[in-house]
């Protein structure tokens, strides 16, 4: 039986890097163009993205007041689709 995972969404991201290196997503930007503020990061952390697969730096984040995962590996940005 082959193993289902989520589509990964690229989408890219306003953010805001500090001189440490830590990095703040400040607005989503949907491949359609269309935007979402970032309301929260509430917590960063190195994690494994279950649904879509691979692993990267995990930011739980609060969008329009729902919380989401954004997850940034390699230099690009993503969250996890519906399973397909």
């Amino acid at each position: 039986m082959k193993t289902r995972f989520a589509e990964k969404i690229y989408v890219g991201i306003l953010s805001l890097t500090h001189p440490d290196g830590s990095i703040i997503p400040l607005k989503l930007v949907w491949p359609d163009g269309r935007q979402w503020n970032i309301d929260k990061v509430s917590d960063v952390r190195p994690g494994v993205a279950r649904k879509a697969g691979g692993e990267g730096v995990r930011f739980l984040c609060r969008i329009s007041g729902h919380e989401r995962e954004l997850w940034y590996s390699h230099g690009q940005w993503f969250v996890e689709g519906a399973d397909i």
